[in-house]
C-alpha cells in the first residue's frame, strides 16, 4: 500500500477519491486550502467508511502559492491532482481563473518531480476535449482538445490550459515522472456530507421546482465515485502512463431526459421536476438576462456525447447505469435537505 497525496480532498470529487483510496489500505495526505474544514471532512469519511484514522493526513496548501508543496508531496509514490478553481470558488477574472488553474498544476507537477513521485493522476475535464468545435454526429474521444481560440467560458479555458500545461511539462521537466489524466463529463452522484458541488446545482434545482422547463441541451454525465475509481486505476496500471481517460457512463442525457428521470425513480418527492423543454430560441433569449443560461448558450440545441470505450478497454473501468446514479444523487440531496 503507498502514501498519496489528494490536492483539494475537502471538494466533491476530491473526497470520494481519499475515501477509495482509504478503503483500498493505502495513507491518504490531502491538502485543503483551510483547516478549519478538516474535521468535517474526517466526520464525513469516517461516517462512510471505517479506516485507520492514522492512515489519514490533512495539510494546508494552495494553488496559489508556493508554500506547503514540497512538504505535501514529501514521501509520497503518487498524486491524485484533483484541487482546481471551480464555479462555486472562481477567481475575480478569467485570467485569473486561467492563472491560478496553470500555475497550480505546475507547482504540483515540480514538487512532484521533485519529491521522487512515480506518477501524477490529474483530474481535467471533459470541458477540456469538447468544446469550442463546430456540431458533429460522432462522440467526443481523448484525441479531441477544447478550442481555446473559440467563444467559450472561463471555466472551460483554464481546464484546457492546465492540461496542456501539464502534459508540455512531462514532456520537458518530467524526468522519470508518470502522467495519467481523467477528463470527467458532468459528475453526478451521492454527498459524502452538506456541500453545494456546481455539477449537482441541476438536479438540486429540478427538485427545488426551480426549473420550470429545462434548456435544450445534451451532454454525458458520471457518477463521481466511478470517477474515483478510474483514479485508482489510473494511478497504478502501466497501460495508463502517458494517457488521457474520458470518465463518461453511456450515452449524454438531455436536461429534460434527466427531469424525467427523476419522476421515474422518484415518484412525488420528484414532483416539481420538469419534464418540458424550452425551444432554443428562447432559451437564448432568456440568456440575454440569465447568467448561467448565457453560458450555456455555445451548447444549446447540441449534444456533447463523449466515449469511454477506452478506459473501459485499457483499464477494465465499468461505470454503473447513470439511472441509477441520478437516482442516488436526488436521494442524497433530499436527505441532506435541498436548503444545505
Amino acid at each position: 500500500m503507498a502514501q498519496v497525496l489528494v490536492t483539494g480532498g475537502s471538494g466533491f470529487i476530491g473526497s470520494w477519491c481519499a475515501l477509495a483510496l482509504l478503503e483500498a489500505g493505502h495513507s491518504v495526505r490531502t491538502t485543503v486550502r483551510n483547516l478549519g474544514r478538516e474535521p468535517a471532512m474526517r466526520s464525513w469519511l469516517h461516517a462512510a467508511a471505517p479506516f485507520d484514522d492514522s492512515r489519514l493526513t490533512v495539510v494546508r496548501a494552495d494553488l496559489a502559492r508556493a508554500e506547503g508543496w514540497d512538504a505535501a508531496v514529501a514521501g509520497c509514490e503518487y498524486v491524485l491532482h484533483v484541487a482546481s478553481p471551480t464555479l462555486r470558488q472562481a477567481p475575480a477574472s478569467e485570467d485569473e481563473m486561467v492563472s491560478v488553474a496553470r500555475e497550480g498544476v505546475l507547482r504540483v507537477l515540480r514538487a512532484a518531480r521533485d519529491g521522487g513521485v512515480r506518477r501524477v493522476v490529474l483530474t481535467s475535464a471533459f470541458g477540456a476535449v469538447g468544446i469550442g468545435h463546430p456540431p458533429r454526429s460522432t462522440p467526443f474521444t481523448e484525441e479531441d482538445w477544447t478550442d481555446v481560440d473559440a467563444d467559450i467560458p472561463p471555466y472551460q479555458r483554464s481546464k484546457t490550459l492546465a492540461e496542456r500545461a501539464a502534459w508540455q511539462f512531462i514532456r520537458d521537466e518530467g524526468g522519470d515522472m508518470e502522467l495519467a489524466v481523467v477528463n470527467p463529463v458532468g459528475v453526478f452522484g451521492p454527498l459524502l456530507g452538506p456541500d453545494d458541488p456546481p455539477s449537482l446545482r441541476l438536479i438540486r434545482r429540478m427538485l427545488e421546482g426551480k426549473v420550470p422547463a429545462c434548456p435544450p441541451f445534451g451532454m454525458g454525465y458520471v457518477d463521481v465515485r466511478d470517477v474515483a475509481d478510474l483514479h485508482l486505476r489510473a494511478m497504478t496500471d502501466p497501460a495508463a502512463v502517458g494517457e488521457r481517460f474520458l470518465a463518461a457512463a453511456g450515452r449524454s442525457l438531455s436536461a429534460v431526459e434527466i427531469g424525467r428521470i427523476l419522476h421515474d425513480r422518484l415518484g412525488d418527492r420528484a414532483a416539481k421536476a420538469p419534464t418540458r423543454e424550452l425551444p432554443v430560441w428562447l432559451t437564448r433569449a432568456m440568456g440575454l438576462i440569465n447568467h448561467e443560461l448565457r453560458l450555456l448558450r455555445p451548447q444549446l440545441g447540441r449534444n456533447l456525447d463523449a466515449s469511454s470505450e477506452k478506459a473501459q478497454e485499457l483499464l477494465g473501468w465499468c461505470p454503473r447505469l447513470i439511472e441509477d446514479t441520478i437516482a442516488d444523487t436526488a436521494e442524497s440531496l433530499l436527505a441532506l435537505g435541498l436548503d444545505q
